[in-house]
Formats: structure tokens, sequence, C-alpha cells
């Protein structure tokens, strides 16, 4: 009796540190490739008083700094949990136009090719209906997997377009600087 009683404590005690955005429950780690990886934040992104996703960040420790984010070289994961329903390619557009605005011309040059190839998964994935999860994992060796609900959609190869997609979020012009600070740890 007694040990049924530890592992309902257990339990319990497990699932009340699962975080809750927006009426969503976030998983407090998640396993990509081989690895798991922990909750670092999370929050709402919002434009124009409408609450569009809620971000996670998944890391192999907890960090407060993009720039130990940007140099861990290992597995890491950006989950979009949908508030709304969208279509694929107006959430790609949202994503190039924030890559552009963390990025030189040069610098944007260079993510042309990466860009192409995550224009062709969402353009191939038409609608994201309200619920779904977007996951962009990063995979060293492979590159970026673009999934939905757990659906692998296609991978885009390369270390530096990652880098550029966690700008988005991160970088010095994120899409909303309240988030990052969230995606960081912060409240």
């Amino acid at each position: 009796m007694k040990r049924f009683i530890l592992i309902l404590l257990l339990c319990l005690s497990a699932q009340a540190s699962a975080l809750e955005v927006a009426g969503v429950k976030l998983a407090d780690s998640v396993q990509v490739a081989s690895r798991d990886l922990q909750l670092n934040g999370a929050g709402v992104r919002s434009r124009f008083f409408l609450d569009l996703y809620i971000t996670a960040l998944y890391l192999p420790g907890k960090s407060t700094s993009f720039a130990a984010v940007l140099a861990d070289g290992g597995e890491k994961r950006i989950a979009l949990h949908l508030l709304i329903g969208i279509s694929a390619d107006h959430l790609y557009s949202a994503l190039k136009n924030a890559i552009a605005a963390n990025h030189t011309p040069a610098e944007l040059g260079a993510l042309e090719a990466p860009l192409k190839e995550f224009a062709a998964i969402f353009h191939a994935i038409d609608e994201i209906n309200k619920g779904d999860v977007v996951t962009l994992d990063y995979l060293p060796g492979s590159g970026t997997l673009v999934s939905v609900n757990r659906v692998a959609k296609g991978t885009v190869g390369g270390a530096p377009f990652y880098g550029a997609l966690l700008k988005v979020w991160l970088g010095d012009k994120p899409a909303q600087a309240d988030l990052k600070q969230k995606l960081l740890g912060g409240q």
C-alpha cells in the first residue's frame, strides 16, 4: 500500500510540474533522435491582439543565453502549438520575414537555398489547423526536420539554417520580445 501511494504521489508531482500555457499542457521533456531535451521556456506568440501559437523551446539543458543555445551543436526542438488555423504558406511567409529581419542581405543570400527547401516543405503541407503541433527539430548531421503532428514533412540541410530559424524568436529582432524572454527561461 505504501508503495502504491508513493507511486501515485510521484505521478501527481510529475503532472503538476508540467507547464500549461493558454490552456495547452506542454511536456516537460521530449526525445529528439535519441536525446532527451528539457523544456527551456514557452509562451504565446500574439499579433494584433490575436493569439497565434504557443512556442516551446526544448534543449539538452537549461539556458538563459541565446549565444549558448546557438553554440550548442546538439539536438534542439522548437514546437509551435497552433491556437488558430492558418495556411502553411502564410506561416512560412511570417517565418521568412522574421528571418530576413535578423539577417543582412549577404547573410540572406547564403540562406537562399535552404529557404527554398523550407518553402517547398510548407507549400506541400497546405493547411495547419487549430490544435496542430508543428515541430522544428535540429538533428546534427541532417539539419532541420519539419513535422506536423509527429508526421515528418521534410528536412532542410545544414546547421546555419537552424541558427537562422532560432533568430525568429531569439535573435536581436525577435518576433516578440516578451516571448524571447520566456523562451530563455524568464517569466
